[in-house]
């Protein structure tokens, strides 16, 4: 969150949906999403459905990338992992819910277009 909040834009009011799990349930993440203005989130204990989403994407990444792949340590792997996303991923890999542009050009053109709506709005 602290890399999309600083390189991407601000997380403020952005809701983020997750399970119960320790990670997102404990003091130190709750501070961050304070901090960073993030809404919490969290599915039904022992309801995957309610997840659906991440259980997919977590999905995807197991298949296109870790099976591929031995790690020497849990480090290296969250490391390499966080790289395919940032590096791959979210640049260039193609999804069929954005018309099959990658996350980062797809975001670019939203944006260009609501830029677009916004000004026509103010010059009307």
């Amino acid at each position: 969150m602290r890399t999309v909040d600083s390189e991407r834009w601000s997380l403020a009011a952005t809701i983020f949906h997750s399970d119960r799990g320790a990670e997102y349930t404990s003091e130190a993440y709750n501070k961050l999403c304070d901090r960073l203005g993030v809404v919490q989130s969290m599915g039904r204990v022992g309801s995957a459905l309610d997840n659906a989403a991440a259980e997919s994407f977590n999905s995807l990444i197991k298949v296109e990338y870790i099976h591929h792949r031995q790690f020497a340590t849990r480090t290296e792997a969250r490391l390499k992992i966080a790289t395919w996303i940032t590096g791959f991923y979210n640049p260039r890999r193609r999804h069929s819910a954005a018309g099959g542009l990658p996350p980062e050009e797809f975001e670019r053109i939203i944006a260009e277009a609501r830029e677009r709506h916004c000004q026509k709005d103010q010059t009307a």
